[in-house]
């Protein structure tokens, strides 16, 4: 992470540029160093990047879970003051930002989501009866990625060290089933916010039906597609990740 994290109150974030605030929402295991390519492109456009940590191993485990975590972006919205918001979010962070603007639609200007929970949750939290066997745990952080380059040894490890934290595997699993209690198929229709879909074609965890799906039932989206891409298109292939949603900003005026 190459950015200080500022701590206020009970918020930690990282907050780089000025202009309209774009508020990223990192995924269940998606360090905020995760978004560096998409903090580095729009800070220096016109925007002020801001990414809360999500207290998703902190809060008890009975608040461990979608709407709580809407919740409290919403107590950090009001914290910081903003009236309007474009909300992005990668895996959870997709969910969360999509039962946000479901909750407090009249906050959020703008909602992009890549890779997002909300229709279907293959393996969260799932799969980890070899939890201690690290090349285990590497090959299932590889394929989250059309490349598994990218995952790094600092990517695999964080994923290691969550997974063996008892604490963090019981949330993990408590989150998992909130998302899947929490399925948005039947409030999309009725959810008016713009949208921007990016997804990648070969994403093994949420895969490209999934996108299609969210497209068909969100009333006001674009989807756009990165080939060679998985899961996490802004780490894969922040580029043309960056392109795709400075380009769709500008022609929506945001």
């Amino acid at each position: 992470m190459t950015h200080t994290l500022k701590k206020e109150g009970k918020f930690n974030y990282i907050e780089v540029g000025e202009g309209t605030p774009i508020i990223v929402l990192h995924g269940l295991m998606g360090g905020l160093s995760n978004f560096d390519g998409v903090t580095s492109h729009f800070s220096k456009n016109g925007y002020k990047v801001i990414i809360p940590e999500l207290p998703i191993y902190t809060m008890s485990l009975i608040k461990t879970n979608v709407k709580a975590f809407a919740k409290y972006l919403n107590e950090f919205i009001e914290f910081k003051g903003y009236e309007k918001v474009i909300l992005l979010g990668n895996s959870l962070g997709g969910h969360i930002g999509l039962y946000h603007t479901k909750l407090h639609p009249n906050k959020v200007k703008a909602l992009i989501i890549t890779g997002s929970s909300g229709l279907y949750e293959s393996a969260m939290g799932g799969g980890y009866t070899k939890r201690r066997d690290y090349e285990v745990i590497k090959k299932k952080a590889q394929e989250v990625f059309y490349d598994p380059a990218v995952a790094t040894k600092e990517v695999v490890d964080e994923v290691y060290e969550t997974v063996n934290d008892r604490n963090k595997l019981i949330k993990t699993l408590a989150i998992a089933k909130s998302a899947i209690r929490h399925n948005m198929a039947t409030d999309l229709p009725n959810m008016n916010t713009p949208v921007c879909i990016i997804w990648g074609k070969n994403d093994g965890v949420t895969p490209p039906e999934v996108a299609d799906e969210f497209n068909s039932l969100l009333p006001d989206s674009d989807l756009f597609w990165i080939d060679k891409c998985g899961h996490a298109a802004m780490m894969e292939h922040p580029d043309t990740f960056n392109q795709i949603l400075f380009d769709w900003l500008k022609a929506r005026k945001f």
